[in-house]
């Protein structure tokens, strides 16, 4: 099969496409046929030498749509759709960058679409950790309202969509005026470092929640931002930084706002809510944002224009379509 292969952490070079044998089937795992791979920061911070945990050579990918190639004798059908996400893929076994991957069964989800590969490859990863985010990290309510810190990101804008759904009031911040039409918020925002000044100008007792995004730089004035009995998530980390250094909480943390964390994984996207959004997709009645897709033998552009931002929206790899 035809493999990205990151031989190492360091530049995009490093990344080499090449033909490696097709993966072997242990007990309890299952072989999918990729047909859409998301990219995702992860995968950067892989590249970039980030990430721990990791031993090289290594295909990188912590997520993949396909179809069940060899089940394995689990309860799975042979050309089922499926979508796998996290438990090490792309770090402490070979991920999703590739015609074929394999991982255990638990961490494969059914669904049934007529929708674009590289429509669905854009949704696993991406509504997981916005629907996590939303749900287990803020308790998201309809009628509060909900600051995005860091909105023209794949996972902002699919927590803007997701957020508007369930009936809240969404801001959302970007760095570049020429976005702020683009992230489907009520108030989108110009983040010039002070968006605590802004939001309690819209809202002077600050807003109900808060999505964290961008990292550990931007998260104290993120926290200001939120009202007393307020929760701000920290999941993103577009920004590379994840550490507080020198934390005490009680000089850190307005008095009375939460401070909560979400990471997750496959099985923190319940199948049902995986085939609701899939159909709400192919109805039109909602759009986790733009889609933009690679082949394989673009891998390296893909992962600069990842780096430098240039795309607003999820980059999908096609594992089987020519360059």
């Amino acid at each position: 099969m035809k493999a990205v292969v990151l031989t190492g952490p360091g530049p995009v070079e490093n990344l080499q496409v090449r033909e490696v044998p097709d993966p072997a089937v242990p007990p309890g795992w299952v072989r999918i046929r990729v047909e859409a791979f998301g990219l995702n920061r992860s995968e950067l911070h892989t590249r970039l030498g980030l990430a721990d945990g990791v031993t090289f050579p290594r295909v990188p990918g912590i997520e993949a749509s396909g179809v069940v190639d060899d089940p394995n004798g689990t309860d799975l059908a042979e050309r089922q759709q499926v979508v796998t996400m996290m438990g090490g893929m792309g770090r402490t076994f070979d991920g999703g960058y590739a015609q074929y991957t394999v991982v255990p069964r638990e961490q494969v989800i059914p669904f049934r679409s007529a929708l674009p590969w590289a429509t669905i490859g854009a949704v696993p990863e991406t509504l997981q950790t916005a629907y996590g985010s939303l749900t287990v990290g803020l308790d998201l309510r309809p009628g509060q309202t909900l600051l995005i810190r860091g909105g023209t990101s794949s996972v902002g804008l699919a927590a803007a969509a997701l957020a508007r759904d369930l009936g809240a009031m969404v801001l959302a911040t970007t760095r570049r005026p020429e976005r702020l039409d683009a992230m489907g918020a009520d108030h989108p925002l110009i983040d010039d470092g002070d968006v605590a000044g802004q939001v309690r100008k819209l809202f002077p007792d600050g807003v109900d929640a808060a999505l964290e995004l961008v990292g550990t730089p931007t998260l104290p004035d993120t926290l200001r931002a939120t009202r007393v009995h307020g929760t701000v998530c920290f999941t993103g980390m577009l920004s590379n930084e994840w550490l507080v250094r020198d934390f005490y909480p009680i000089g850190y943390l307005p008095r009375g706002v939460r401070l909560s964390a979400y990471g997750g994984e496959s099985d923190d996207l319940p199948a049902e809510v995986l085939q609701r959004y899939l159909d709400r997709i192919a109805a039109g009645e909602v759009s986790l944002g733009p889609v933009h897709r690679y082949a394989i033998d673009d891998i390296r552009q893909a992962h600069t224009d990842l780096e430098q931002g240039t795309k607003v929206g999820k980059l999908v790899g096609l594992p089987w379509v020519a360059r």
